[in-house]
């Protein structure tokens, strides 16, 4: 809210003030100061002084000198702007904190979003910075992607041949170069207090080193415009802003006015130590004990955001990376519309083409010889077991088995074309599938004769139970008939 209330305090010329150099806040913007001033915890005269006069450190002491209407305007932009950074700097630190990460993971994964390429019919200092970001990141693409695998070819000594593709290294060079760079010209104007936009575009002009670049352009009918050709097309930016967008002033007494602050939380955005060095967001200028020094330190925005990219880049350098490439299907944002032509723009720009024909025409398969014949030794095992210890000739051995046709061996490892890897998997699993058929048969084969058996001596136990009651029950017939023809015999004697 402070930052809001700030934009609404505006200036005029004091006709009190000796020379005429003086101003004071006018009555239109005294409900902005004191809205400022409470948010704040300050008290209005304090943000006053601080917001229209200046304070430099000489020998004798210090020196406070007026501002007029204009510079206490800027010097009230510096405020809001550095009062801004310091709480997106705490929202993103207290964001960091809530989400818990390890400080030291064994691995982690991480996932950026970037922003993507942006040309508007008027394109200002931010899309140059969001394009420069987008610059760097095609070239760790490019690097990753082109550079490194050709020369990982060529320190294998593959036999190979090199791919051309679109390298934007020559428009990093033109923008962030030291010295005499787009942004370098940019921060030696803004050094300038009154440097203008004009000067600006007559430096970019007037310097061989951006001039002498292909991919610097000056339109004719736009007076203190140029144009840079990106990666991705070209892009023409036009001047009028970009000194105020690249200031960043930080200012002393700003500083040492919000560390004084009754509310806690804005004190801590500032804290004291800060501002006994002259700090602030970047630091002001400490005193100095033998020359007259400025309250104020210029910081540029365009410098930060290149050491933030620097940043970003050595971290994506670590790591192992993967990349997703978005296209957007149509210009008019619409649903179920597709334009080709411009989707393939898209593909040609940001290098896929090039990373499907290297990919292609390359070897996306660079596999160790030992992990090889670890993982395919099956194919061959007569020739792994005549090759000894030499996983080289091994996964040679083994390549000549599975007829890969245009595969290369490298000194560590072996180069296999694409659909070389699917061919492997499939007959080494083939080879797996029927090693486990033959395991399966005979095992199943064994269980069978075992139950066999089982029901065979079952079937005899059952059959000798049953024949040997059936032979005792005929035994008893017998018998019985054996009595009863012996009773016969000797009654019918009896009766005779």
């Amino acid at each position: 809210a402070a930052v809001l209330h700030l934009g609404n305090i505006a200036f005029e010329a004091d006709p009190a003030a000796q020379g005429g150099d003086g101003c004071r806040v006018s009555p239109a913007g005294g409900t902005g100061l004191a809205a400022a001033a409470a948010c704040l915890g300050v008290d209005p005269p304090a943000l006053v002084r601080a917001l229209t006069t200046r304070t430099r450190s000489t020998p004798d002491g210090p020196i406070t000198s007026p501002l007029d209407a204009p510079a206490a305007t800027d010097n009230r932009d510096a405020l809001a702007k550095a009062l801004y950074a310091r709480l997106f700097d705490w929202l993103v630190g207290r964001i960091n904190g809530a989400v818990g990460q390890d400080p030291r993971p064994a691995g982690s994964i991480g996932v950026l979003d970037i922003y993507g390429f942006e040309c508007f019919a008027a394109n200002d200092f931010e899309q140059l910075c969001i394009n420069l970001a987008n610059e760097k990141l095609q070239q760790h693409f490019n690097a990753h992607v082109f550079k490194r695998e050709q020369a990982e070819y060529a320190a294998e000594a593959i036999d190979w041949a090199y791919i051309e593709f679109a390298d934007n290294q020559d428009v990093l060079d033109l923008i962030e170069r030291r010295p005499l760079g787009i942004l370098d010209c940019l921060d030696e104007a803004c050094r300038f207090p009154r440097a203008t936009a004009a000067d600006f575009a007559h430096k970019l002009a007037s310097t061989p080193s951006i001039t002498g670049s292909a991919r610097f352009s000056l339109p004719k009918r736009e007076p203190g415009a140029f144009t840079v050709s990106h990666y991705a097309g070209d892009v023409t930016y036009r001047t009028d802003a970009f000194l105020v967008k690249n200031r960043d002033f930080v200012v002393a007494e700003h500083a040492a006015l919000l560390a004084g602050s009754a509310d806690a939380f804005v004190a801590g955005l500032f804290p004291a130590e800060e501002a006994a060095e002259g700090g602030g967001a970047g630091g002001a200028a400490p005193a100095a004990a033998a020359a007259t020094t400025s309250a104020y330190k210029f910081s540029s925005v365009g410098s930060r955001f290149k050491a933030q990219l620097g940043d970003l880049m050595a971290a994506l350098g670590a790591m192992e990376p993967h990349y997703i490439r978005c296209i957007k299907p149509n210009g008019a944002n619409a649903p179920g519309l597709s334009e080709p032509g411009s989707a393939l723009h898209q593909l040609k720009c940001g290098g896929v083409m090039e990373a499907v024909r290297i990919s292609c025409a390359g070897f996306p398969a660079k596999i160790p010889y030992p992990d090889f014949v670890d993982a395919f030794w099956p194919l061959a095992p007569d020739a792994v077991v005549a090759a000894g210890e030499d996983d080289a000739a091994a996964a040679r051995a083994i390549a000549a088995v599975a007829g890969l046709a245009g595969h290369q061996a490298g000194k560590s490892k072996l180069f296999l074309r694409a659909g070389h890897m699917a061919t492997l998997d499939r007959e080494r699993t083939d080879l797996l599938n029927g090693a486990a058929t033959t395991i399966q048969r005979h095992a199943r084969g064994w269980v069978a004769r075992n139950r066999f058996r089982r029901v065979q001596r079952a079937v005899l136990t059952l059959q000798a139970g049953t024949r040997g009651g059936l032979a005792r029950a005929r035994a008893r017939r017998l018998r019985g008939n054996k009595a009863a023809t012996a009773i016969q015999a000797a009654w019918r004697a009896h009766l005779a």
